[in-house]
This record gives structure tokens, sequence and C-alpha cells, in this order.
């Protein structure tokens, strides 16, 4: 699903967006835009740490502070964040004529593009806090672009504190629209002829000159009528619909089994102590002395 909305920058007078599982479904719409007239340069694609234009990679930075670039709302910034965070692909088409507006709608929500908010609520029912994940992502120390930590130094009397994280993978199902079969029945004509004998009666009237005497078989002088009917036979059309052959659609379903393979991140804390008579050992955190 994309959604838009406005800008404050003149150049940017409109930013559209969408979200996406997959990043081929990503750079299928990417495609899609160019071929409708949109610049490339208008058209960027985020991922975990990376902003890509559609021809040239961007200067790596966080993706918390890449998003600030196109003045979302915090609700929007922290979400689309943390769809960045599990995996996912941010595009987003701005700077573009204003009559390819409604084009580029289109394509965004026609090429497999999600429902954030849905997807949001998904998550907020696992635990997740939009509160809490934009206090982290605004304060974090760490470059989520290069994973490069910042090295920072105690002054006295504070304390500062590195958590150790460690993912859990979690798989879950979604359903993904595998394509339709549609049949569609319609009625044509096709021009037919027969042959038919028909039979046409016809009556005659003959008026012929005579002059013989008058017999007693004649019955003279007497009033009568004599009549004939002529008939003829026409063509009469009838027709018979019979059924022939049966199209029947049938949608069945079978369970299947799939390996998920995946890569989960934990925290690793290495203390250095080079004091004399420095920490032995501090739980399960390796101690490395010089």
């Amino acid at each position: 699903m994309a959604y838009t909305g406005n800008n404050t920058l003149p150049s940017h007078s409109n930013t559209i967006t969408a979200f996406y599982d997959e990043r081929s479904e990503a750079e299928r719409a990417i495609e899609k835009l160019a071929e409708a007239g949109i610049p490339r340069s208008a058209i960027q694609l985020i991922a975990d740490g990376h902003g890509d234009t559609a021809t040239t990679t961007r200067e790596n930075k966080g993706f918390w502070a890449m998003l600030g670039e196109f003045f979302l709302a915090d609700d929007d910034r922290t979400t689309y964040a943390e769809g960045i965070r599990r995996g996912g692909y941010l595009l987003t088409v701005s700077g573009y004529p204003l009559d390819l507006h409604d084009r580029a709608l289109d394509i965004l929500d026609d090429d497999g593009s999600i429902d954030i908010d849905e997807r949001a609520k998904a998550w907020e029912s696992e635990g997740w806090s939009r509160s809490g994940s934009t206090e982290a992502f605004a304060s974090s120390s760490h470059d989520r672009s290069t994973g490069t930590a910042r090295s920072s130094t105690i002054e006295a009397d504070n304390e500062e504190v590195i958590p150790v994280v460690e993912e859990e993978l979690r798989i879950g199902k979604r359903e993904v629209n595998n394509g339709r079969v549609r049949v569609r029945s319609y009625v044509t004509e096709t021009p037919v002829s027969e042959s038919v004998t028909l039979r046409d009666e016809n009556v005659e009237v003959t008026r012929r000159t005579v002059d013989r005497p008058l017999t007693g078989n004649e019955n003279a002088f007497v009033d009568r009528t004599i009549e004939a009917e002529e008939h003829r036979e026409e063509a009469v059309v009838s027709k018979d619909a019979r059924v022939v052959e049966e199209i029947a659609l049938k949608k069945t379903a079978e369970q299947r089994q799939e390996t998920i393979s995946d890569s989960v991140r934990k925290t690793e804390v290495e203390v250095e102590d080079d004091r004399a008579g420095g920490v032995k050992n501090v739980g399960t955190v390796g101690i490395r002395r010089d």
C-alpha cells in the first residue's frame, strides 16, 4: 500500500512511500516507475543501513536520520525504521512531475507493497512499542549503516551501560497471492444454412367456350357454389440447446514443510582490564588480560 504526503520543501512538493518485504518486488516497482516517466533520481530505496537511488548508492548514514529527510511524522518514521530494521525495504518517490502523481500511486499500490499500518499492529501485538523504538533510534550511539560503535569516556559518578542483546528467531506466516485462474463464458453466433423442400398449391380458373346440347346431368338453372383453397408450405425454425461440455474450477489446499534458514545476532562483550589485580570474571562475559 502506498502513502502520500506533502513536504515543506518547494523542490519536493510531494513524496510517496511504499514498503516491501522483498527487494525484488521493490525493484520491479522501480522499473515500472521509470517506464512511466518518473526520473530515477526521484526514486530512492532504503534498506537496513543503505539508502540507494535507482542508479547510485548514497553515502551511508543511519536510516533513522535518513527518514528525517522526508519530513515524516514521528509515528510514521518510527514504524518505517522498525520495518527496515526487520529486513524490509522502503521505497520513496519525491520531487517528480506532479502530473505523474496518480500513475506513481497506482504503481506502488499494485506492485506487492504491504499495508504498513496493519504490519505495525501485528508488531504491537507481539510487544513492540512505538515510543520505545523512537527513543532507541533517536538516542542510539550505534551507527546502523556502518556498524561502527562510538567510544565515550565515563566521567566521575556517572555510569554508562552497554546492553547485551540476543535475537530470537521467530517464524511466522503470511499469505501471498500466487496468481488467479478466471473462467469467463460468453455467447457467440455462427451463421448456418439448411435446404428444405416446400410445397405450394395453386388454384386456376379456366373459362372455355362450348356448344353442345343440355343433358339432364348439368343441374341447370340451380344456384351452385364451388370453391378451392390454395395452400403453401413455409419453413419453421426451432432450436434445441444441449450441454456438450463443462468447465469446472476446484480449489484445493495442501500442507508442505519448508525449512527456513537465517541468522540471529547477539551482543558479545569483551572486557579489557589492565589494572593490577583486575576483574577475574564478570558473569559469562569473557575477560582478556594484557
